[in-house]
């Protein structure tokens, strides 16, 4: 049977291809890694020290690669940076919070029981007295599958108590994707929805299995400083109060007001669930906010093209992480995000050298490292809304968040499930080096919606973020899978993700192979990969299609 990739010639690559491809120098990504994972960044957070270190580190590197700068524009010639206006905001001092549960007041430690972010709704004061507490389920307002677990309930006042994920987690059907997580199912999402409905506050109760992470991770994201893109009226994306709580604090919060926590989790998987007060419960939260308007800056390098330069394929990382927060148990307060996402970042700088060697493609290259991430995706999505160069002319956008610190894996995948024909091009080219594509194995944790392809996407670019395989040469499934749940409990969002000496990032190196193909293939090309038919995303694509003729 002969297989057909609609719209696009099918890519493959030939054994002289191969052969023309650059090697790309394990040693010398781990050396930028530890470079940038070092103390001396105190963990890259943005508008601070560690931001200048990273903007002049990378600016260097990419200078000294031979691109040119590629970011704003000021006096007719551009910038190494595109300026991205934030609101930031930070709590001043410990907060005070407590529960009013069954007539006792509980205090509640930030961090432990409870993790409360710094408001970003404008308020600089958070004065919260005895407000009532309602269970929302899973929060979800989604007309089209004709879900609404609000059903007009007066929020006014009140703070929502809302589950992680969607109704579908944990029976793996129903009205949303089975086990694979939606909009509907993140974070942002439920702060945003409970915005919309009124509540003074939105808390988020904490399981691991469907968040996809731990509680150290939860306690080390959302007690720092936190940052959002600058809005007109911020009030209407962002409660008062936005925060999430413990599994075991939920469940006795619940049997104190009458009611059973399994039991309420199970009415809240089906579409006729109505709000439950939880009846004798209030919190107070009282605490300073400081707020401000800064700017932070998104790295840009551009390796002009010989003939189409005006078409542009994109390569991206995030170059931030959470910075400094409170003291782990080792007395560590320095997030340095080695893997994450250090190792993409000096991936990134890797394949700007490997481009800059080779003969000029044919449209424009711009290698792109984008800040807030770990705040929301906010530097990508500042650059998808205030592009440097059209969304209707980028080909493709190749993202890449922690990548391979050890040996080379049998299989890739990406973050997330879609379907479109740069994945079909991607899949080609990993041929070549007998590399097999392998679905996401945890469709459950969200990730097409937690990593820089995605402002991209939904804006009609294809867009995807390169994931590094679990089957290891060395090793096999068992080693990979074994590594992968180790960071996800221990290092990952926490004080211990920190450069490694064993780490030789050979499995980097030879991913490098296969991302610099694929996007020099399509630098080479003239050809628009697209979205498949049924992707929500092709029409928007779509609408723009005469600027690509």
């Amino acid at each position: 049977m002969k297989r057909v990739v609609l719209g696009v010639l099918a890519l493959s690559v030939s054994s002289a291809l191969m052969a023309a491809t650059p090697k790309f120098d394990g040693a010398r990504i781990s050396a930028d890694v530890k470079e940038l994972a070092s103390d001396a960044y105190e963990g890259r957070s943005p508008a601070t020290a560690g931001e200048q270190k990273t903007i002049a580190f990378l600016s260097k590197q990419f200078a000294d690669a031979g691109l040119q700068p590629g970011g704003d524009l000021k006096d007719g010639k551009r910038l190494w940076t595109q300026a991205v206006p934030l609101r930031k905001g930070d709590i001043v001092g410990t907060p005070q919070l407590s529960l009013q549960q069954g007539g006792k007041t509980i205090a509640l430690e930030q961090g432990k029981q409870i993790a409360v972010r710094a408001a970003m709704n404008g308020a600089t004061n958070v004065d919260i007295s005895k407000a009532p507490l309602v269970f929302l389920g899973y929060g979800v307002k989604a007309p089209e599958r004709n879900w609404d677990d609000f059903k007009g309930v007066d929020l006014k006042g009140k703070i929502a108590v809302v589950l992680i994920n969607d109704p579908d987690f944990e029976t793996g059907k129903g009205d949303f994707d089975g086990k694979g997580m939606t909009w509907y199912g993140r974070w942002p999402y439920k702060y945003e929805e409970g915005a919309r409905q009124g509540a003074l506050g939105v808390l988020i109760v904490h399981e691991t299995a469907p968040a996809s992470y731990g509680w150290a991770t939860v306690a080390g994201s959302n007690t720092n400083t936190m940052f959002d893109v600058v809005r007109d009226n911020p009030a209407d994306s962002h409660p008062l109060l936005e925060g999430w709580i413990q599994r075991d604090l939920a469940v006795e919060l619940f049997r104190s007001a009458g009611q059973d926590f399994e039991a309420l989790k199970k009415k809240a998987q089906q579409r006729d669930f109505t709000p439950v007060p939880l009846t004798g419960a209030s919190l107070d939260a009282k605490y300073a906010v400081k707020t401000e308007v800064i700017t932070s800056h998104n790295v840009a390098a551009r390796l002009e093209g010989s003939t189409h330069p005006d078409e542009t394929v994109i390569y991206s990382a995030h170059w931030d992480h959470i910075g400094v927060g409170e003291p782990d148990a080792r007395g560590d307060r320095i997030f340095n995000g080695a893997l994450d996402n250090a190792s993409g970042t000096a991936s990134l700088i890797e394949l700007a050298r490997g481009f800059a060697k080779a003969p000029r493609p044919q449209r424009s290259v711009v290698f792109l490292a984008v800040t807030a991430e770990e705040k929301g995706l906010l530097g990508s999505e500042y650059y998808a809304t205030h592009p440097l160069y059209p969304l209707e002319k980028t080909v493709a956008m190749i993202n890449m968040d922690g990548m391979a610190p050890f040996g080379p894996s049998r299989d890739f995948g990406i973050y997330g499930a879609a379907r479109f024909e740069l994945l079909d091009q991607l899949k080609d080219v990993a041929k070549g080096w007998d590399i097999r594509y392998t679905p996401d194995p945890k469709p459950e944790a969200g990730l097409f919606f937690r990593s820089d392809h995605f402002p991209f996407a939904k804006r009609g670019v294809p867009a995807l973020s390169w994931s590094a395989g679990q089957d290891w040469v060395d090793g096999g499934v068992a080693a990979g899978k074994k590594a992968s749940e180790d960071y996800t409990a221990k290092r990952y969002h926490q004080q211990g993700d920190e450069w490694q000496p064993d780490w030789v990032f050979a499995g980097a190196a030879r991913d490098l192979e296969v991302l610099y193909t694929l996007g020099n293939q399509l630098a080479n090309s003239r050809s628009w990969p697209n979205w498949s038919k049924d992707e929500a995303f092709r029409a928007v694509r779509d609408a723009s299609a005469d600027q690509r003729r």
